[in-house]
């Protein structure tokens, strides 16, 4: 099974490279979709073995951009600032010889220091909860589909947030929706200091999304 990966990027010269280098593998197509970075972005990911494509800003924008700049039966949308785990290659190839499966995601780890932090623990113990009542995992859980079901569906739903939801729904009504046991790594920058809080925000947002709720004015919110 050919697996393309898409990274959407904006002013992320600090972790790009190391998200493409653990995405490359034999065959796999790695694409960063930048949204107009006015840093080394796309330098570094050209350095690290990434083709590039220019977007205009907006992660569905984006990943509709590198999905219709790669081809392969399966497509993973990873972000910037994340790294797949050794051996993923195998794991999605696994899971979608299964036809029922029409996607998947994997388990969320934090990039912590040494001993971690309780409360970065406590958001990964709630991304697992999440998946567990509800099937909804994040974007930074590197969802991948079958190429098939994208087409079908247009693309990324095209939202100014919450795309990853929607397209998470969007698996789970075509087949199943596989979470692997692997782990990715994220970074922990945009909770620094502020864990619970942006935590909060995240369920108040979900139940937004969930209530279906003007997306436009939940990004506003989201982004205040």
């Amino acid at each position: 099974m050919k697996i393309a990966v898409v990274i959407p990027a904006l002013d992320e010269e600090g972790f790009v490279a190391t998200a493409v280098e653990s995405a490359r593998g034999n065959g796999v197509d790695v694409v960063v979709a930048d949204g107009g970075s006015s840093d080394a972005t796309l330098a570094r990911a050209r350095e690290a073995g990434a083709r590039s494509v220019q977007s205009a800003p907006g992660r569905a924008r984006q990943l509709n951009a590198g999905l219709a700049a790669v081809e392969g039966e399966a497509v993973l949308f990873l972000h910037a600032d994340t790294r797949l785990p050794e051996g993923w290659i195998g794991a999605v190839t696994r899971a979608l010889a299964d036809p029922s499966v029409a996607g998947g995601a994997f388990r969320l780890r934090f990039e912590t220091g040494e001993g971690g932090s309780f409360a970065l623990h406590l958001l990964e113990w709630g991304a697992r909860l999440r998946v567990r009542l509800m099937g909804l995992p994040y974007g930074d859980q590197a969802l991948f589909a079958r190429r098939s079901l994208l087409d079908a569906l247009g693309g990324v739903p095209d939202a100014p947030i919450m795309e990853d939801l929607d397209l998470a729904r969007e698996i789970r009504r075509h087949g199943r929706l596989a979470v692997l046991s692997l782990e990715v790594t994220t970074s922990a920058r945009r909770y620094e200091g502020r864990v619970f809080r942006h935590m909060l925000r995240n369920w108040l947002a979900l139940a937004g999304w969930r209530l279906g709720l003007d997306r436009a004015r939940l990004a506003a919110w989201y982004a205040g």
